[in-house]
Parts: structure tokens; C-alpha cells; sequence
């Protein structure tokens, strides 16, 4: 068997593939946790056109995602269907993550708010020229199930250290790269770093990845049937269901949680209980434990993936897995609204606790959409990888627009004051920030565990589907080469 046929993939080579995500994700941490802050307190723009903005942006993805999906199908170079868009897409994926956090100097807010979106659009269409390709390389890398979860696996600690970065240094570079200089100058330079970070990343994935698993040799190209079998797949809706949940949730408390510190937390307390730990000024009290919080919900989540995932996955299913997991952190979710200003202590408790209920989730998303591809090519004889991920990045898309969306909208109904300058919000903002931070997303991380309920693919299912279809495989090849 020659080294392409097997259907093994080397610890380099999930490494390299892995990198892709966390360049990915460089952007996408960015845009759920800080975009939507970005917009409020530096462009100064009212929490409801921020949320308009962002979903603005997010609908473009209704024509983009699909389109990129069929055009990945329908590609045919010597490098393959899916790791030459790695390269192709990478310089502008740099430039427009930079123009999306930077203003060249339009001060009316009409203005701002229209740069805003041109720029948040270009920035979430040549995500789906890099994402909705990368993502379908994970799903033709391996029919190895188990090998496919291992590939998620390391992609997922890789990216947990991505996420570690974003979520833990942004603030504190921001801060160090602001000082003698105005605040838009720190964002601008860390977004710079970050930037340059990405490029190298993605080329490394296109350097190492290969892709093995082909469409049946006599499958026609019919972009028709690629619509039809997709969408009427039970497996495929489920899982973009899950995804749109998901996504629309993690923006959301994402967004609302860097709120909810700022205003909610009392800050004498959060500096008298970080003190004990690290060294800081009263005044840093946000921006070092907003990071410190982050940090530790990272390092718990990639403890939670490298110790919980596979096994749990392995033994009890992917599906059955996601389903208890996910239950878990909606209830520990809706804890954060529990704690009063003062009650630092427990805020960082319910967080460990929730990341860790969370982590085991994490690697398998990816990996259950790679199996829903296969379920479409088992029961139809038919393959459409970049249809399949382009309507699940198209739903992640989505849920991320929505869920920043909801969160500006709600505290600006609330009575949230917008502004850089404003350190104290009235008591009806302070419960708008409150229930977007906890009852709310646990309510729509249910919504993901109803859409499991109906996913088809158990374990069992599963590895039966992957013997038929590597028999299909065998005998398609036999006779191709006849």
C-alpha cells in the first residue's frame, strides 16, 4: 500500500493542519470576544448599529459560503481540491483582518459605521475563501475514524493555544502598544503581529497536509444534486443546527462576558482577589483579570480536550459525548448569573467548571461533520465535501453575526451607554449585561443538545458505514484501474 492510500496520518502532519485552525482562529476569537467591544468603545458606535453591523456582515455569508463550497468541489489542481485555497487566500486574509480593526481616519459616525461593515464583509468573505476550504480538507484527510478524532484532537489543542493567546495577551498588547500612543495604534499593532502570525501558519498547512480521499471515479458534476442530497440530509441539519447554536451562543457570551467584567465585576474586589496571584496596578483590574479569566477557562478547556476527548469519544460515541457535555455547560452557563459584584471567587469557579464541562465538546464539531460526509456519500452513492462544510461554516458564520448581534442589541435596549470613557452603566444596562451573560446563552446551547437528539450517527453506525464505504472505495478503484 503506498503512502498516499494509507489511511494513517503522521503526528507532522495533524500538527500542520492543526496550525491552520489556530491562524483561523486568531480571527475568529477576535471577532466573538472583542469585535463587538472594538466597535463600542473605540469607532464609538451605539451597541445596536455594532449588532447590526456584525449581522449585516454575517448574511453575506448566505451567498459566499455555498459558492466557495461548489467552487472547492470543482477544483482540480496537482496540490489537490482544497489545500491550494491555503494559499490563494492568504495575503487578503491578512489585509482585511487588519482594515476590519483599524479606521484611517473617518470620524462622522455614519461614516464609521459604514467603513465598519464594508470592512467586517470583506474580513467574513475571504474567511470563507481560507475556512470552507480548510475545514473539508479535515474531512479528506483520513476515513479513519479514529484517526479522524485524533486529527481533532490535536487540531483542537493546538487551537486552544491560539485561543490562550487571543483571549489572554489581546487586552494586555493592546495596553503595552497604546501607551504614548492613542488606543486604535495598540489594536492596530497587535492585530499587525497577529496577522503575520497567520500567514506563516497557513502556508505550513499547505505544506504538509494531503488530502486522500477522493469523490467515486464516475460521479458527474451536478451542482443540483450536490443542493438536493446536502439539504435533505437529517445528519447535515443536525449538525448545522448544532453549529449555528453553538456559534450564535459563544459570540454572544463572549461578547457580552468582556461587558459583563468591566461593568458587573466590582473592581476593588477583582484587583484584591488577582493580587494574591500577580502583580498589578488597581487600575489594570479589567484588562488583567478579563485576560486571567480567559486564560484559565483556555488552559482548564485544553487539559479537558487532551485528557477527556478521545477517551470519551471512543467510548461512549461522539454524539452521546457532545450531548451530556454540552448540557452541562449550558446549566454552568446560566450560573454567572448568580454572583454578586463581589463574588470574584465564585465568578472564576463557575468558569473552571463550565470550560471544563465544554472542553470535551471542542474537538469533536469537526470531526462529526467530516462523518456527516461520509453519511451523505453511504446513502447516496454521491460525495460533496465543500457543499457539506460550506453549509456548516455558513451556519457557524451565521450564528457568529447573530450572536454579537444579540448581545449589542440587547444591552443597548437595556440602556447600555457606548464610549470608551464611560465607567459606570445604570442598573437596567447592568441586567441587560447580566442575563446576555448567563440565562440567555444557556437557553440556546439547549437548542444544540434538542439538534443532537436527532443526529443519526452513533458509534455503531458509524463504523459499520466506514466498512461499507471503504469497500465501495476498493472496488471503485479495482475496476478504475482496470
Amino acid at each position: 500500500m503506498n503512502k498516499i492510500a494509507s489511511q494513517q496520518v503522521s503526528l507532522g502532519e495533524k500538527v500542520g493542519y492543526s496550525l491552520g485552525d489556530a491562524a483561523a482562529n486568531l480571527v475568529l476569537q477576535m471577532m466573538m470576544i472583542f469585535q463587538l467591544k472594538f466597535y463600542t468603545d473605540v469607532f464609538g458606535l451605539d451597541g445596536t448599529i455594532a449588532g447590526s453591523v456584525l449581522m449585516v456582515a454575517s448574511l453575506s455569508a448566505i451567498i459566499v459560503d455555498p459558492t466557495i463550497g461548489l467552487l472547492c468541489d470543482r477544483t482540480n489542481t496537482r496540490w489537490g481540491k482544497f489545500r491550494p485555497w491555503m494559499l490563494w487566500t492568504v495575503i487578503p486574509f491578512c489585509v482585511f483582518y487588519i482594515l476590519a480593526f483599524y479606521n484611517p481616519g473617518i470620524h462622522q459616525k455614519a461614516h464609521v459605521a459604514l467603513y465598519a461593515t464594508v470592512s467586517y464583509v470583506l474580513l467574513m468573505t475571504i474567511y470563507s475563501f481560507n475556512n470552507v476550504p480548510y475545514t473539508s480538507l479535515g474531512g479528506v484527510m483520513t476515513s479513519d475514524i479514529r484517526e479522524r478524532t485524533s486529527i481533532s484532537t490535536v487540531r483542537f489543542v493546538v487551537v486552544t493555544i491560539a485561543q490562550f493567546v487571543v483571549q489572554g495577551l489581546t487586552l494586555p498588547m493592546v495596553d503595552h502598544f497604546s501607551d504614548g500612543h492613542t488606543l486604535q495604534h495598540g489594536w492596530t499593532v497587535t492585530i499587525c503581529i497577529y496577522s503575520v502570525i497567520a500567514f506563516m501558519f497557513f502556508v505550513i498547512t499547505f505544506l504538509s497536509t494531503k488530502e486522500r480521499i477522493q469523490p467515486p471515479p464516475r460521479q458527474t458534476v451536478s451542482i443540483r444534486e450536490d443542493l438536493k442530497i446536502t439539504v435533505s440530509s437529517v445528519s447535515w441539519n443536525a449538525m448545522a443546527l448544532l453549529t449555528f447554536s453553538l456559534f450564535v451562543t459563544l459570540a454572544m457570551w463572549g461578547s457580552a462576558m468582556n461587558f459583563y467584567f468591566q461593568y458587573n465585576v466590582d473592581q476593588k474586589s477583582l484587583y484584591d482577589f488577582l493580587v494574591h496571584f500577580i502583580n498589578l496596578d488597581p487600575e489594570d483590574a479589567y484588562s488583567i483579570g478579563f485576560s486571567v479569566f480567559n486564560m484559565m477557562g483556555a488552559v482548564v478547556q485544553f487539559v479537558g480536550v487532551i485528557c477527556l476527548s478521545q477517551y470519551l469519544a471512543n467510548r461512549f460515541g461522539k454524539r452521546n459525548t457532545f450531548k451530556v457535555c454540552l448540557a452541562m455547560t449550558a446549566f454552568l452557563t446560566a450560573l454567572f448569573y448568580i454572583p454578586e459584584p463581589t463574588d470574584v471567587g465564585l465568578l472564576f469557579l463557575i468558569n473552571f467548571l463550565r470550560s471544563l464541562a465544554y472542553a470535551p465538546t471542542i474537538p469533536l464539531l469537526w470531526a462529526m461533520i467530516g462523518d456527516v460526509a461520509d453519511h451523505i456519500e453511504y446513502e447516496n452513492h454521491r460525495r460533496a465535501t465543500g457543499f457539506c462544510f460550506s453549509g456548516i461554516v455558513l451556519a457557524l458564520k451565521l450564528g457568529l453575526g447573530f450572536g454579537g448581534a444579540i448581545a449589542g442589541i440587547f444591552i443597548s435596549m437595556f440602556g447600555y451607554v457606548s464610549g470608551g470613557d464611560v465607567t459606570v452603566q445604570n442598573e437596567s444596562a447592568m441586567m441587560g449585561i447580566k442575563l446576555v451573560s448567563s440565562i440567555v446563552p444557556a437557553a440556546l446551547f439547549m437548542v444544540g443538545v434538542v439538534a443532537l437528539h436527532y443526529y443519526p450517527i452513533t458509534k455503531e453506525y458509524n463504523e459499520n458505514m466506514q466498512a461499507e464505504l471503504a469497500a465501495r472505495r476498493r472496488f471503485a478503484n479495482q475496476n478504475n484501474n482496470v
